[in-house]
């Protein structure tokens, strides 16, 4: 078990470095420069360089949700990591665990169903709040069980972001602009709304990431929701109003 986790973890972090690297790269990087390109550029590099770039980041994705899915299983679930002395599992604990794992469905259908952006990203905030609630007070789980599985949740929608959203889209874009037609504005629009999702929910998952291993924290604290609400805002709130990307130019 012990050789187990260590290799997972490992798996963990270097699949989770190229992942997260690729998509920032796509959104600081990638989405400021591709519009300075002409039809014909664009024809000869996004065939090139996409299908590469996007290789590696969907597999860094995958390979991401899957150890760190294995380190759920083997340090909290298996090493009994997920309640104090005095709670166990409980319906409302299997729920919750469901709402980690299922939960991606809410958003993909809260996304497709709201039209309007802004009222979906503040109806998505209102329900992670409801769901960090849910799994300190519903499901009873530990200080570090309940900040993992919020960014377990996170992992989960990023993960399925990449490859049931943005990879579809994508395909069809870089065979669209291979033939020298213009993309489906459809597809352009899904696949960049949902790489800025996971660019934003990047912030607070690293965050639960880091903080699930440190004790520090008092679990009984009454501000044990702050810090982690507080990035998550963040990244609603940068989500609404900001464009950092197109202020850095080139020569």
């Amino acid at each position: 078990m012990e050789i187990i986790e260590v290799l997972s973890r490992w798996i963990h972090i270097v699949a989770g470095i190229m992942w997260i690297g690729l998509l920032y790269f796509f959104n600081f990087v990638n989405s400021a420069f591709a519009p300075t390109m002409d039809g014909d550029t664009k024809k000869k590099v996004v065939p090139e360089l996409m299908p590469r770039t996007l290789y590696w980041f969907r597999w860094g994705a995958a390979w991401t949700w899957v150890s760190g899915v294995v380190l759920l299983l083997l340090v909290f679930y298996h090493g009994g990591l997920m309640f104090d002395q005095s709670h166990d599992w409980t319906g409302g604990a299997y729920i919750m665990l469901g709402v980690t794992f299922l939960g991606v469905f809410v958003y993909d259908l809260l996304f497709k169903s709201v039209k309007n952006t802004q009222a979906a990203t503040i109806i998505g905030f209102i329900l992670i709040v409801l769901a960090v609630y849910g799994f300190r007070e519903y499901g009873n789980f530990e200080y570090r069980a309940y900040v993992i599985h919020t960014g377990t949740m996170f992992g989960t929608i990023m993960a399925f972001n990449v490859w049931y959203r943005i990879w579809p889209a994508q395909k069809q874009i870089i065979t669209a602009t291979k033939e020298g037609n213009a993309p489906d504005s459809a597809m352009l629009a899904l696949a960049g709304l949902r790489s800025k999702h996971n660019t934003y929910l990047s912030v607070p998952l690293v965050w639960t990431m880091i903080n699930a291993h440190h004790e520090g924290t008092p679990p009984q604290s009454d501000w044990w929701w702050l810090p982690l609400l507080i990035l998550i805002g963040w990244g609603v709130v940068y989500l609404l109003y900001q464009n950092a990307a197109k202020r850095v130019k080139g020569f």
